[in-house]
C-alpha cells in the first residue's frame, strides 16, 4: 500500500513537471514594458503549459548580459544593430527578424508641450529626461532628434538620464523631470495615457527604430519558444502591438 502511494505521488509529480515544466525567459527592450505582458497573458489563455518570464531593460544592457552568458531564450531589441551583433558573434540560432518599428514621442505630465521640441527651450522646462544614449536606442534617438533641430547644445544642461526609456518616463511621472523623450508604446499605455500628454516627433528627425528579435543559441526549450513566437506573430499578437502604437513590417 505504501509503495502504491509513493508510486502515485511520483506519477503526479511527473505530470506536474510535464504540465508546468516548460519555461522560457525573454529579454525585452523597455518599450515593450506594457505590450509584451499583454501578449503573454493572451498567449497563456491559449496555452497555459508554457511560462514566459520577461526581463525588461535597455537593449544595450541586455545585449551585454547575453554576451556574458545570461540564460535568456529570446531577445527583443529596440534597435536591430544589437541582434545583428549577436548573430555575428554566433550566439543566435537564426537571423534577426523585424517585428515592428518604434516611435519616439515627447511626453509631459504637467508642462505645455504643444510646440513639440521647441517647448523644451522655454525657461519653464527645467529638466528633460532621456534614456541613456549609450545603451538605450530611445536615448540615442532623443539625442539625434535634438541635434536635428539644432537645440542639443541649448538643452544640454537640462538633460537627466535614466538607465532605459521606462526609467526616463518614470522621471517625468514622479516630477523629477518636466518632460521626457519616451516611446509611443509607453505614452499610450493604460498606466500612463491619463497622466500626461504627448507629441509624436517627426520620424525624419531620428534614425528609424527597427525592432528585431532573435532566438538565442543556448536555448533548450526550442519547441516552447517556437510555440510562443508563433502566437507573437499571429494576428492577435500583431493587433496588440498595433494597439500600443508600433508600426508593423509592411503595414501588416
Amino acid at each position: 500500500m505504501r509503495r502504491l502511494i509513493v508510486f502515485c505521488i511520483l506519477l503526479v509529480s511527473i505530470s506536474l513537471v510535464n504540465l508546468f515544466g516548460q519555461k522560457i525567459t525573454v529579454a525585452a527592450a523597455a518599450d515593450l514594458r506594457f505590450a509584451l505582458p499583454e501578449i503573454v497573458s493572451s498567449f497563456n489563455k491559449t496555452d497555459s503549459t508554457i511560462k514566459v518570464e520577461c526581463v525588461f531593460g535597455a537593449s544595450g544592457n541586455l545585449f551585454q548580459q547575453i554576451v556574458n552568458g545570461a540564460p535568456f531564450d529570446i531577445y527583443f531589441a529596440a534597435d536591430n544593430s544589437f541582434t545583428k551583433m549577436l548573430t555575428e558573434k554566433k550566439l543566435t540560432v537564426a537571423e534577426p527578424k523585424l517585428y515592428a518599428i518604434g516611435h519616439l514621442v515627447l511626453w509631459s505630465a504637467k508642462k505645455d508641450i504643444s510646440k513639440g521640441v521647441w517647448s523644451l527651450v522655454s525657461d519653464d522646462v527645467k529638466k528633460i529626461a532621456i534614456a541613456n544614449p549609450k545603451t538605450a536606442p530611445y536615448g540615442k534617438r532623443a539625442v539625434e532628434c535634438m541635434s536635428y533641430y539644432k537645440i542639443d547644445k541649448t538643452l544640454a544642461d537640462k538633460i537627466v538620464t535614466g538607465d532605459n526609456v521606462a526609467q526616463a518616463a518614470q522621471f517625468v511621472v514622479t516630477g523629477n523631470a518636466d518632460a521626457g523623450f519616451i516611446a509611443l508604446s509607453m505614452a499610450i499605455a493604460p498606466d500612463m495615457k491619463n497622466k500626461g500628454t504627448f507629441i509624436e516627433l517627426d520620424p525624419k528627425s531620428y534614425t528609424p527604430l527597427e525592432q528585431t528579435y532573435v532566438v538565442l543559441g543556448k536555448s533548450k526549450e526550442i519547441k516552447a519558444i517556437n510555440t510562443f513566437l508563433h502566437f507573437f506573430e499571429s494576428q492577435q499578437g500583431k493587433d496588440i502591438l498595433k494597439k500600443y502604437g508600433f508600426t508593423l513590417p509592411s503595414g501588416k
